[in-house]
């Protein structure tokens, strides 16, 4: 059609007024093909020039992203198309490309719509080529949200798997109260007896009264056992969204220093330079790293009693704790190091064991609930520890791949 336009261009000073009316009939039938072709596809699709202002949109582009308005409006301004946007992570990807002048790039998002769900999407940027010159980009916006789901459902089913063994231990572990209980109702059973043949004289003072209690102190540990496994093997209720670690754990280590400066802990935090979002939801990723490092704060604090505020009474002493994050085979690893007292062989084998605890009024899931938060987020946690020397924890997380694949 454009080379049929271009020849009869080059003759229209010899066109009659019916020839020229409908060679704009063809043109306005051919722009209401395409239009209508664009309008069709389930992506999203912005066109855009070279100083990002919109010059034309799809209709399903408004519901893939957040818009701050009605993109017809952005069409009559002379503001780049970041700024219509009511999602600032997205913005930024946006601005960024522009500045840098980054034609080939797909990055991954998650939103929330007006209903307060999440929604993830998917938005890559192409250059807009016109007779072999750059004239623009075009923004494509795919809606991603089923895959994710899709991904977190066949994750949890095979979580699933692990909780035969969890049931396994606790069985043994209700075996013992109720073989307890067992013997003591036996006793008060024969107790009774033998007072009724005796013409009704019960037994000694407080002879039944005991075995009730032990009774009793058995059903509240039976009562513990059931919660404590109810916590166990509850789904974790994960709100998963894009997020970059590194500002949460930011954020996390200005919340945690003061604790840590009160022991006269030093306390190092060293970023991996690169902003990168993985799928995590942010209130249960902080819950892991405050309980990792309040088991640190606790080992350091064992090693070294004798240090005090910003100070330790032996100065060749340094308590430490740190946490390092990098970006390493398409994966962010996160490591969690002290130098405190370590951890022995035994505990070492057992630590994300439910009811295996090392603390005197600990419950034992604490290290369970962190295994199961990683586990969540699809990640892999390995804990490396030598007694009175320290102990590393190495989490890792998988960043969420690209199916479209770009030339640089």
């Amino acid at each position: 059609m454009n080379n049929y336009v271009k020849r009869i261009s080059q003759k229209v000073d010899k066109l009659s007024k019916e020839q020229i009316l409908e060679l704009f009939d063809d043109v306005i039938d051919e722009n209401k093909s395409y239009k209508s072709i664009i309008d069709s596809l389930s992506s999203g699709i912005l066109i855009l020039d070279n100083k990002f202002i919109l010059q034309r949109n799809n209709t399903i582009a408004e519901s893939r992203l957040p818009f701050k308005g009605r993109l017809a409006d952005a069409k009559k301004s002379e503001y780049p198309i970041w700024t219509y946007i009511d999602d600032e992570d997205i913005a930024s990807f946006l601005e960024n490309c522009a500045k840098k002048q980054i034609t080939n790039s797909s990055e991954e998002f998650s939103t929330i719509t007006s209903g307060g769900s999440i929604r993830f999407v998917s938005i890559t940027i192409s250059p807009l080529v016109h007779e072999y010159k750059f004239n623009g980009s075009i923004i494509i916006i795919r809606d991603i949200t089923e895959k994710k789901n899709q991904e977190v459902l066949m994750h949890r089913m095979e979580n699933l798997a692990n909780l035969t063994n969890l049931a396994a231990g606790m069985a043994h572990e209700i075996k013992n109260p109720l073989g307890a209980i067992s013997i003591h109702i036996q006793l008060i059973q024969k107790a009774i007896k033998k007072a009724r043949e005796n013409q009704d004289v019960l037994p000694g003072k407080k002879f039944v009264e005991d075995h009730i209690d032990v009774v009793n102190e058995e059903i509240e540990h039976l009562n513990k056992l059931v919660m404590d496994f109810l916590t166990a093997v509850r789904p974790v209720k994960a709100t998963l969204e894009l997020k970059d670690p590194d500002k949460i754990l930011s954020d996390l280590v200005v919340f945690l220093k003061p604790e840590f400066n009160k022991s006269g802990i030093k306390m190092n935090f060293d970023p991996s330079g690169k902003s990168q979002r993985i799928m995590l939801d942010e209130k249960l990723f902080r819950e892991v790293f405050i309980n990792l490092s309040q088991n640190s704060l606790a080992a350091i604090k064992a090693k070294y009693p004798e240090c005090k505020e910003n100070s330790c009474i032996n100065e060749n002493v340094e308590p430490m704790f740190s946490i390092q994050s990098s970006l390493e085979d398409n994966k962010i690893v996160i490591k969690i190091s002290d130098n405190g007292c370590g951890m022995s062989e035994e505990t070492l084998s057992k630590i994300f064991e439910p009811y295996y605890t090392t603390k005197a009024n600990g419950t034992g899931l604490g290290m369970t609930m962190v295994y199961k938060i990683v586990k969540e987020f699809s990640g892999d946690i390995l804990v490396d520890s030598t007694e009175n020397v320290g102990t590393t924890f190495t989490l890792s997380f998988p960043i969420p791949q690209k199916d479209t694949k770009l030339l640089a």
